[in-house]
């Protein structure tokens, strides 16, 4: 998650660039840079560090130039350091390129343009791009970056430039990309808040778009070269709405934020043609024999679902701890243990200490955490990124999503590297977790979202919720029961379903709201079983099952759809029905939902 800025015009390009990047700053605060069209050559400016790095080297080293792209990085591929910075530039500097994405095949190209005598600075997949475009290029700078782009398979938002061209090339697939209008003068971005203090109208790019832009025009069109029309939109949005995107609420956006953290978080380390994951781990995964799984809240039950992941695919034992108890549990650990941490900021002191116990005792460690640089990263022994992207509401959405995303991994990672997963059922979880972005989006569809939103106005004043889940949605009736408690402030619990009858049910009455996790799963008959049992009582049951079932919905007072997927993948989906329900509930009761009572985004006091 990065953020991009592009100006062709009669302005110095170098303010236009620093301003837009200073919008964009939360995409990504690894490294910044620019690069400068100065009159028939390009220079380039970069630097680790944030941008205010960036402006202080500029103080002393000006570009002047009115045509310019800037950059400003989360790091995937690559340390965050001035060489893996962006822009990345051509041997003889004539092709100069920024990314945001990951090239899913970038190794496979990289060592073929290394045997055809190319030359690499940087550790980045982005690199590979400006060597493919200049291999293309022979005059014309568009077909060049259409060449480029039918050999690459990933996520991209890609800018190019060169020196001998006044225009800009760009094109996007997954990565957003957003273009400004102006009045003899063109901008670009990675969203609208860079472009606002210049222009109002804007173009929204399509996947599989290209654009060419010169100072008074573009053009549009696919991959093919055929052309395209895109509406203009005229932006009416203030500062503080156009931060969020438009929504309403930073945890409304970061919610349709999903397929995007999603994709980032898996890809580049799901391989086809193996059905294999690389995770980039130093790990033995041979020289454990036990997993502790370590967190708090939300990521608390992120580590529940890695229990069930694990254990069913990588045959090895979990056991998950809440932060706050470990430690003072005096807890069995050894050598052949795997302490695994799991936390969006890096920060949480709680699980920070309880890392710091397992470690003490000779644990290995590893990292699930979303910010790079954060107190943890330099504590453990290995770290697997989410690359979730920085996460504003206080209620987590997207970085739940994706740490469990990264458990999946880790679970398929070991079951394959362990020999206890097969190839059969290892490419077909994979290709079920390929699918895992687009079926997220499926699930933010308008229709579904105003059904959700339907429900939960029905029951928003209801006192007392209950959530209940089997097998590995167990944990999601947790999460689901949690991002009620926390932004509607109403009062929930959550049970594996069947535990319901040991105590639980005494609470069912005709007013009591019953929150069923009901999609497709070996477990299902059971599930519907406990439905029943809520019914005879007079609960009101709201089922979430999956699409085209016929079987829970029928015994359900609501019911709730999701796109249909293999069970091991379904908490992923499940969840964004459940913040939905969340979020539309506390709407609809006035809350502050960015900002809900006695609630901070990161513990870091005991």
């Amino acid at each position: 998650m990065c953020g991009i800025v592009g100006y062709i015009g009669p302005r110095q390009a170098v303010g236009v660039l620093l301003d837009g990047l200073s919008k964009l700053e939360y995409r990504g605060y690894d490294s910044a840079g620019i690069a400068v069209n100065t009159g028939g050559a390009i220079e380039v400016r970069k630097n680790a560090g944030m941008l205010k790095v960036l402006k202080g080297e500029l103080e002393t080293q000006a570009l002047n130039g009115t045509l310019g792209i800037g950059h400003t990085r989360w790091a995937t591929h690559g340390k965050p350091n001035d060489v893996n910075a962006h822009p990345h530039a051509t041997e003889d500097g004539q092709i100069v390129i920024i990314h945001n994405g990951i090239i899913e095949n970038y190794l496979a190209l990289k060592e073929s343009l290394q045997a055809r005598g190319h030359k690499f600075l940087s550790e980045t997949d982005s690199e590979v791009l400006a060597h493919l475009i200049e291999e293309a290029y022979s005059g014309d700078l568009e077909a060049a970056v259409r060449t480029t782009l039918r050999q690459v398979r990933g996520a991209y938002g890609i800018v190019v430039t060169h020196a001998a061209h006044r225009e800009i090339v760009a094109a996007r697939t997954v990565s957003p990309l957003v273009m400004g209008v102006g009045v003899g003068e063109m901008f670009l971005a990675s969203d609208v808040p860079a472009l606002l203090p210049y222009t109002r109208e804007m173009v929204f790019l399509h996947d599989g778009d290209l654009v060419v832009l010169h100072e008074g025009d573009y053009f549009i069109s696919d991959l093919e070269g055929n052309a395209l029309t895109r509406e203009v939109t005229h932006i009416d949005w203030d500062a503080e709405a156009a931060e969020k995107g438009g929504f309403e609420t930073f945890m409304l956006k970061e919610i349709y934020e999903q397929p995007q953290a999603l994709t980032n978080t898996l890809l580049g380390r799901l391989v086809d043609e193996t059905g294999e994951v690389e995770l980039e781990l130093n790990l033995d995964p041979g020289s454990f024999k036990r997993i502790s799984i370590i967190a708090c809240g939300t990521a608390f039950y992120a580590g529940l679902v890695g229990e069930y992941l694990i254990e069913q695919l990588a045959r090895i034992p979990v056991e998950v701890d809440v932060a706050s108890e470990y430690r003072y549990r005096q807890p069995l650990v050894s050598p052949d243990t795997l302490a695994i941490v799991i936390s969006q900021s890096g920060e949480t002191i709680d699980t920070l200490e309880a890392l710091r116990e397992a470690k003490k005792y000779g644990a290995k460690t590893l990292g699930v955490i979303n910010a790079k640089g954060s107190s943890m990263t330099r504590e453990v022994d290995d770290t697997l990124y989410i690359h979730a992207g920085p996460e504003i509401g206080v209620a987590s959405t997207k970085a739940y999503t994706s740490m469990v995303g990264a458990m999946l991994m880790l679970a398929l990672w070991l079951g394959r590297a362990r020999g206890t997963l097969d190839a059969a059922r290892g490419t077909a979880l994979l290709k079920a977790a390929r699918e895992l972005p687009r079926l997220v989006e499926e699930s933010l569809s308008e229709a579904r979202v105003a059904q959700i939103k339907a429900v939960a106005e029905k029951y928003a004043h209801s006192r007392d919720y209950l959530f209940l889940g089997r097998g590995v949605n167990s944990p999601t009736a947790f999460e689901g029961a949690l991002k009620l408690k926390e932004i509607s402030y109403i009062h929930a619990e959550a049970y594996a379903a069947g535990e319901m009858k040991h105590g639980p049910i005494a609470l069912i009455d005709e007013t009591l709201p019953v929150v069923v996790v009901a999609t497709d799963s070996e477990l299902l008959e059971k599930t519907i079983s406990n439905i029943q049992e809520v019914r005879a009582r007079g609960g009101k049951v709201i089922a979430i099952v999956s699409d085209g079932d016929t079987d829970a919905s029928r015994h359900a007072d609501d019911v709730i759809r999701v796109p249909r997927t293999l069970e091991l993948v379904s908490p992923i989906v499940n969840a964004v029905a459940l913040q939905l329900l969340a979020y539309f509930t506390a709407e609809a009761l006035g809350r502050d939902v960015d900002k809900p009572r006695n609630l901070a985004k990161s513990v870091t006091v005991e």
